[in-house]
C-alpha cells in the first residue's frame, strides 16, 4: 500500500503543534532551561529541529547543495549537533520558534507534493521521501520529549507513535552496526500495545526472538530518551535482548543515552513560564 504523503505531512503538522504548545508560553529564561541532553537547553532542542528541517528541504530541492553545504561537513566531523546548537545560541526563544515555524511549513509544503518513493540524499545513506518525512516526525517527537522532560510536563501518547516505532524497528540492523556488532542472522518479532489498546506488529510471527510491551516505552527506548531499565519492554531471545541494549532510531553515533532512573516527574515548574 502506497504511503499517503499528505496524511504523513498532517501527522507531522500535528506533532509540531504539540511541541509548539509546550514552548509557546516560555519566558526567555524558560527557553534556557536545561534538558536531559547534556549541555542543551530547550532553545537548542528547537533550533536543532529547524536546522535539520532546512537540511531536509535542501536535500529535496537541491541535492548538490545539500551534499556540499550539509553532508560533507557533517561526515567530515566539521559540523556536529553541538556545533549547530552553539551557532544559534544568540537567537532569542521567539526567534528560534519563528524559525521552526517557517522551516516546518516549507518542509511540509515541499514534501507533501513528492513521490513517496523518490530517493533523497541524506547523512549516510539516501532515504525515500516518505522515510525522510517520517524521520522528521520521529525527531520532533524525540526532541519534544526532551522539552517535556525539562518542563516536567506529561504528553498524551497518540497513534503517531506508530511512525516512531516503525523507524525504530527498521533501524535494527543499523543499531547493531553503529555499536560495532555483527548483523544478527535471526529475525525479531515486535508486538507493541498502542496508546488506544491496539496491537502493532512487525516481523515473522514464528520468530524465536521477540520484543513486547507498550508502544510508548519502545519509542522512548529507540530514540534513547529512556534507559531500558525504565521501560516495561520484555525481550525473549539473545538477539532481541541485545537489541534493546543498543536500539537506536536515528542516524549517527550511539552516544551515552539516558541513565537508569533519569526520567523526570510530570509536573510543570511554574518559574519557567
Amino acid at each position: 500500500m502506497a504511503v499517503d504523503m499528505s496524511s504523513l505531512a498532517g501527522d507531522l503538522a500535528a506533532e509540531t503543534a504539540e511541541l509548539t504548545g509546550l514552548v509557546a508560553g516560555l519566558t526567555e529564561s524558560g527557553w534556557r532551561t536545561p534538558t536531559p541532553a547534556p549541555g542543551w537547553t530547550i532553545a537548542d532542542q528547537v533550533s536543532h529541529l529547524a536546522f535539520f528541517d532546512d537540511a531536509a528541504i535542501l536535500s529535496a530541492t537541491d541535492a548538490g547543495g545539500f551534499d556540499a553545504d550539509m553532508k560533507r561537513p557533517v561526515e567530515a566531523g566539521q559540523l556536529t549537533p553541538d556545533d549547530v546548537a552553539e551557532r544559534y545560541r544568540s537567537l532569542t526563544g521567539e526567534q528560534v520558534l519563528a524559525w521552526l515555524g517557517s522551516s516546518r511549513s516549507l518542509l511540509i509544503e515541499v514534501f507533501a507534493g513528492l513521490d513517496p518513493a523518490a530517493r533523497l540524499p541524506w547523512f549516510g545513506l539516501p532515504m525515500s521521501a516518505a522515510s525522510a518525512l517520517t524521520a522528521r516526525l520521529m525527531e520532533t517527537w524525540a526532541h519534544g520529549q526532551d522539552v517535556a522532560d525539562a518542563l516536567h510536563a506529561s504528553r498524551e501518547p497518540t497513534a503517531r507513535l506508530r511512525h516512531v516505532a516503525h523507524i525504530g524497528v527498521r533501524a535494527l540492523p543499523f543499531s547493531f552496526t553503529a555499536n560495532g556488532l555483527g548483523q544478527p542472522a535471526e529475525p525479531v518479532r515486535v508486538e507493541l500495545a498502542g496508546p488506544g489498546g491496539e496491537s502493532w506488529t512487525w516481523g515473522p510471527q514464528e520468530a524465536v526472538n521477540r520484543v513486547t510491551g507498550p508502544a510508548l516505552d519502545f519509542c522512548l527506548l529507540v530514540t534513547r530518551r529512556r534507559h531500558r531499565d525504565d521501560t516495561a519492554l520484555v525481550a525473549l531471545g539473545t538477539v532481541a535482548d541485545r537489541w534493546l541494549d543498543v536500539a537506536q532510531a536515528f542516524a549517527g553515533p550511539p552516544g551515552p543515552g539516558r541513565r537508569p532512573g533519569q526520567a523526570t516527574a510530570t509536573r510543570h515548574p511554574l518559574d519557567t513560564w
